[in-house]
């Protein structure tokens, strides 16, 4: 398989060390800091996630042209992540989050970044090189991960899905709530409860498989959509596909942190459904490997081996 993934990409930045005072200045604790260390986040991450199923992974962004953009292109292309089709900007800052940790818990998170829509020449550019990708390589199936940062404008949205519809190629889409109803035509959709709430501006009293279906119709009235996959947090994963429709609960797990699940979900749920066209196996899969990931800390890859061993057990 190769997979083409859309999106924000981002530096992560890990300070790890103890508290062990107060500071004397101010009523906050002092972190004395053991270690460093740079991660991939973002669209990244889902990347991350589809190279570690053994997925030949392209990525198509556009980042700062700046030391954290020189250290992320570093990082991608070590954990052989395709760079090629990435725009540099001098225009933009490459975005940086830095999670100070002590302890597994967070104590502070800073962020540098630009939100602001990438230029119409960045724009031309970031689709020029899609544009040729999708017509030489033919990948099996295109993600959409967008975390506000201004690379997935309505324009690209528009212009890219419909690219990959005249060449028959599965589009998933990860939205946030700025671009929410900009992934018209995608093949699966895949928010969580939180951009949902905020998107259709609904009343959330009970979680039932009733009331995301009535979910699932509004969306496919403004989307035109295939599949919606409805990420619930501790309640797990809801699918509909036309009148098939299921809630599958999590499985009881040991939390450490939830940040990068959702890349990991909708990375698994891309990559089954494309290679099988299965929804409940994708939906199934899926929500394993999310909860898999949340028992690590930091934002971090599925591992293979573990994914495949936990559906074994818990699918077959």
């Amino acid at each position: 398989m190769k997979v083409a993934v859309v999106g924000d990409i981002m530096l992560d930045t890990y300070w790890w060390g103890n508290v062990d005072r107060i500071s004397p200045e101010a009523p906050v604790p002092v972190v004395v800091l053991d270690e460093k260390e740079l991660r991939i986040g973002g669209a990244g991450n889902v990347a991350l996630n589809t190279v570690a199923l053994g997925v030949q992974t392209v990525l198509f962004s556009v980042i700062g042209n700046d030391d954290d953009g020189k250290s992320l292109f570093s990082l991608l292309q070590a954990n052989n992540i395709v760079t090629g089709n990435i725009v540099v900007s001098d225009d933009r800052v490459t975005t940086n989050k830095t999670r100070i940790i002590s302890r597994s818990q967070h104590m502070l998170r800073l962020d540098a970044e630009m939100t602001k829509d990438i230029s119409e020449s960045e724009q031309l550019l970031l689709l020029k090189n899609f544009t040729k990708f999708i017509e030489t390589e033919k990948p099996s199936v295109v993600i959409f991960e967008d975390y506000n940062k201004g690379v997935l404008t309505e324009a690209v949205n528009a212009k890219m899905i419909a690219i990959c519809k005249e060449n028959n190629i599965v589009t998933t889409a990860d939205p946030k709530r700025k671009n929410f109803f900009s992934y018209k035509g995608v093949t699966m959709f895949k928010p969580n409860l939180k951009e949902v709430k905020e998107g259709l501006n609904v009343l959330i009293d009970e979680i039932n498989e009733s009331f995301l279906s009535d979910v699932h119709r509004q969306l496919e009235q403004k989307l035109h959509h295939s599949i919606s996959l409805i990420t619930l947090s501790e309640r797990g994963i809801f699918y509909q596909h036309q009148n098939s429709s299921k809630i599958i609960p999590t499985h009881i797990r040991s939390i450490a942190d939830v940040s990068g699940a959702g890349d990991t979900v909708i990375a698994v749920a891309s990559l089954v459904y494309a290679q099988t066209k299965n929804v409940d196996l994708s939906a199934s899969m899926a929500n394993i490997a999310g909860g898999l990931v949340c028992e690590e800390v930091g934002t971090v890859p599925i591992n293979k081996d573990k994914l495949l061993k936990e559906c074994c057990e818990l699918l077959c």
